[in-house]
């Protein structure tokens, strides 16, 4: 049993600033998502302050979305102070495996820092662990491998927490894994939710040092709001002004009881 009723009062509770260096499509949602979760966003881009935001916030969340090369040495810089301040890092590597400028910023993010949390579709992830995939844009592709043994070489390889995501979410360390069944197929009819997803993950790493814990935990609250948005609304706009809504009432006696995690091998 996760406890993620505890994580949320815990975000709710601290109120962690969230500094995110983040994609251009959907910077307000990001914004709106750590808000209505209970936490405080950031969002600082310019490479003479981003060491400066950092310093003074709990987590640091990446999306290379529509990255630039100087956008990209504004994530190092920020990411090279947080790791200093023993503060967590999320990379939502979207699209790598599309272009070879992602695919070699990625590396380059996660070679020259320290990244806690890498978060990506079932190709993403498999480009980064080393599998001969093409992602189609910032879509996932069809990838020959079983994830978890993906993800898990992922995580060994960077001492990271690896999160794939689908209709299943796929939470491994090197230690454990889990697998995140909360959430709905509404989520995927609209853009942005990915990138929330990542917002929602940096709250939750901000409070719980158990960076693969705080992720199952932040994945099925994710989850959980998506479901009961979907009771009410059955189209892409409706449902996403109820499930900021959702994320906003959220409580941990609801989470608790519709949580759907399982332990992996």
């Amino acid at each position: 049993m996760f406890l993620n009723g505890k994580l949320l009062e815990e975000v709710r509770k601290k109120k962690p600033l969230v500094h995110h260096i983040t994609n251009w499509v959907t910077i307000y949602d990001c914004a709106n998502v750590t808000r209505a979760i209970g936490a405080l966003p950031v969002m600082a881009h310019a490479i003479e302050e981003v060491e400066e935001m950092q310093a003074i916030s709990s987590a640091l969340v990446l999306n290379i979305g529509t990255l630039t090369t100087e956008l990209v040495e504004s994530m190092k810089l920020a990411a090279k102070k947080a790791n200093a301040e023993r503060h967590p890092v999320v990379l939502d590597a979207v699209g790598v495996g599309a272009t070879a400028l992602r695919t070699d910023k990625a590396f380059e993010l996660l070679d020259s820092v320290h990244i806690d949390i890498v978060k990506g579709n079932q190709s993403e992830i498999a480009k980064l662990a080393g599998a001969d995939v093409l992602t189609r844009g910032v879509e996932s592709s069809d990838v020959e491998g079983d994830m978890l043994t993906l993800a898990k070489k992922l995580a060994e390889k960077y001492g990271s927490t690896v999160i794939v995501t689908g209709k299943h979410d796929i939470v491994a360390s090197p230690k454990k894994a889990f697998l995140v069944k909360n959430g709905h197929p509404m989520l995927g009819e609209f853009v942005g939710t990915g990138c929330m997803a990542a917002s929602i993950l940096g709250c939750f790493a901000a409070v719980e040092s158990d960076h693969t814990t705080a992720s199952a935990a932040a994945l099925s609250c994710y989850g959980v709001a998506a479901e009961l948005a979907a009771k009410e609304a059955s189209a892409p706009a409706a449902f996403k002004l109820k499930f900021f809504d959702e994320i906003h009432g959220l409580e941990a006696e609801t989470v608790s009881k519709m949580q759907n995690v399982e332990g992996l091998q």
